[in-house]
């Protein structure tokens, strides 16, 4: 724990969907002066998220999905094109993140690869999420995806060229943060062809 952060006091202002908490603290400033502060965070857990590929085809998997909240911001009809990704529910981000990508696209990895950690939201958002990244082939599907119903998940699953899933980024189709970074880090690493300055 930081020697900068005294906490005052915690409320708990929700626990319904996932644990909004109001937490009011005193933080040491850079000059050494004392401030109260009050934040409210909102804690879901941890996440994993993960973009699969297959270099010889160059193409990547990513999903279609309502976002309520996207939605309620203006995002005409609340579908945003994803990567695979979900909570860790006390497993681990490899475990979670096998799990999620099957029950999501329908495919089955077994090599994972971590490539980062990020705070997506760290204003507001306690979340953490582990970013993957892992290769495919079209024999790696076992069934056809779509995510678990009873959870109100309704998931459709795109083979995109990963041109044109860099295109769709560029247009504003695809506007997860998520996403972006991981379809950054492939154009940087994965499908990096050795010409580019």
């Amino acid at each position: 724990m930081s020697e900068r952060v005294r906490i005052k006091e915690v409320e708990v202002l929700s626990d319904d969907w996932y644990v909004l908490k109001k937490t009011t603290f005193d933080y040491r400033r850079t000059n050494g002066e004392w401030q109260t502060q009050s934040r409210e965070t909102y804690d879901r857990g941890n996440g994993a998220t993960i973009l699969l590929y297959n270099l010889e085809q160059q193409t990547v998997i990513l999903t279609r999905q309502f976002r309520f909240p996207a939605y309620a911001n203006g995002l005409a009809d609340g579908l945003l094109i994803e990567t695979a990704a979900g909570l860790l529910d006390q497993a681990s981000p490899e475990a979670r993140i096998r799990a999620e990508v099957e029950e999501e696209t329908g495919y089955r990895v077994n090599a994972v690869e971590k490539v980062f950690e990020a705070y997506m939201s760290p204003g507001s958002v306690t979340e953490k999420l582990f970013f993957f990244v892992a290769a495919y082939e079209g024999t790696s599907r076992l069934n056809s995806g779509g995510g678990v119903a009873s959870d109100g998940e309704d998931i459709e699953v795109l083979e995109l060229s990963f041109t044109a899933s860099l295109s769709m980024m560029k247009e504003g189709e695809i506007q997860d943060g998520k996403t972006i970074m991981l379809l950054q880090h492939a154009a940087l690493t994965l499908f990096y062809d050795g010409d580019k300055t």
